[in-house]
């Protein structure tokens, strides 16, 4: 009987650290899906490790550009990572919707009220009234770079004065217009950029809130002249250098290295703020690279987008993450490097932003007034791949576009309402 009991007693200790060591390992360790690879990856490595270093709770990342197919794959297996950062709203709702994402107002406490203007607020709760999401990095999209070295302005302030400019640039010989649609698995998405851009300074926020929230036709005028203005800008004679064959066979990231060569390869590109980690292994802004706003930015509505994180499963090292990613602390790592831009009102005035053209982005972002979140990326997938495709095929055969609206309203009219996401603009 002793020795039954003996025994007994110890495999209770043997379950018991097993217990331990199970519980101790998920507490220790937090598994986090993004969008980040090569140099964007070791950036944000450095945020991952500085959570590490502040907690001991060890971080596995996973990079990938196709985050949106690991994650709906992993999730019908029943494998979702801790935490996911992914650029769509729309797809975050949908999960929300179905419980696979945890709401996050208990986890962020007030903290996040206070360090994010109400826009962005709305933005994270995606839609609703309960905090799901968490704005790692922002970018702004309503800008035009150049360099100072070919073109000295002025910068034009309207539509006409910005098609002049080009005309001019043109007519000297030098192309105008940087552009690249390659970005596999989302190529298309810089001329998606444009027409948004163009369709929020000519119709306005209302028609392209309407747009982006799936309840304007993609064959209303408004829209229709969108696209036709971008094509009347990047498809005329010499606006790009080898024309719309080389901007479909150009990836974005390299289309912006022709403003260095010498002579310049191009003038102008209408490219986000990430643009600036491709320059920066050129020059430095402010003397080697600017930007001016989008005609009709200027002390206007400006697009931007943003890098949210989600997360996926409710444990105690996931909680811990997500409230450091929120957090000062976790939000000014990533922006002392110089090339991406945080949302928290908190890091402006301080030394984060090293020059004039950073800290010019960093106030119109963390200001989070007459801000409109990137439409493509908050439509529902399905649109927003018949979108980029519809780009693609824009720049190869223009006079089709009037087929390629109505393919686009059809998508449009097949979508479940519910799938769209209407967010202030």
């Amino acid at each position: 009987m002793k020795a039954q009991r003996i025994a007994a007693w110890l495999a209770a200790v043997v379950l018991g650290v097993s217990g331990c060591s199970a519980s101790g390992d998920d507490a220790a360790v937090v598994t986090v899906l993004g969008p980040w690879t090569q140099d964007e990856q070791t950036a944000f490595l450095r945020v991952l490790d500085g959570f590490t270093r502040e907690t001991g709770i060890t971080v596995r990342y996973q990079g990938t550009r196709a985050q949106n197919q690991v994650l709906r794959g992993d999730l019908q297996q029943g494998t979702p990572p801790d935490v996911a950062v992914l650029s769509n709203p729309a797809e975050l709702a949908r999960y929300a919707r179905s419980g696979e994402l945890k709401p996050l107002d208990d986890v962020l406490g007030t903290e996040a009220a206070e360090a994010f203007s109400p826009q962005w607020l709305k933005l994270q709760q995606l839609g609703g009234t309960v905090g799901y999401a968490v704005a790692v990095k922002a970018d702004l999209k309503s800008i035009v770079w150049y360099s100072p070295k070919t073109f000295a302005g002025p910068a034009p302030s309207t539509w006409d004065e910005l098609v002049a400019l080009s005309r001019r640039l043109a007519a000297a010989g030098q192309p105008p217009w940087c552009l690249g649609m390659g970005a596999p698995p989302n190529s298309g998405f810089p001329g998606t950029d444009w027409i948004e851009d163009i369709l929020l300074h000519r119709a306005g926020p209302a028609a392209y809130r309407g747009w982006a929230a799936g309840r304007l036709p993609w064959t209303d005028p408004a829209v229709r002249d969108a696209w036709q203005r971008w094509g009347e800008l990047v498809l005329a004679p010499g606006a790009v250098r080898g024309g719309s064959t080389a901007a479909l066979l150009t990836t974005f990231s390299d289309a912006g290295k022709a403003l260095f060569t010498a002579p310049p390869g191009c003038a102008l590109e209408h490219l986000g703020s990430f643009a600036i980690g491709g320059y920066e292994h050129a020059g430095r802004p402010d003397r080697d690279f600017r930007f001016f706003p989008f005609p009709g930015a200027a002390g206007g509505p400006s697009e931007v987008s943003a890098d949210l994180a989600g997360m996926f499963r409710d444990t105690p090292a996931a909680r811990r993450l997500m409230a450091y990613l929120a957090g000062e602390r976790g939000q000014r790592i990533w922006p002392s490097g110089g090339t991406t831009f945080s949302v928290h009102r908190r890091l402006l005035g301080q030394d984060v932003y090293g020059s004039d053209v950073t800290r010019r982005i960093a106030a119109t972002l963390a200001g989070g007034t007459g801000l409109c979140f990137d439409a493509s990326d908050l439509m529902p997938s399905a649109m927003t791949s018949a979108f980029y495709q519809a780009v693609l095929e824009y720049l190869a055969h223009p006079d089709r576009l009037d087929a390629l609206l109505e393919q686009l309203e059809r998508v449009r009219l097949g979508l479940p309402r519910e799938q769209w996401l209407d967010l202030p603009c």
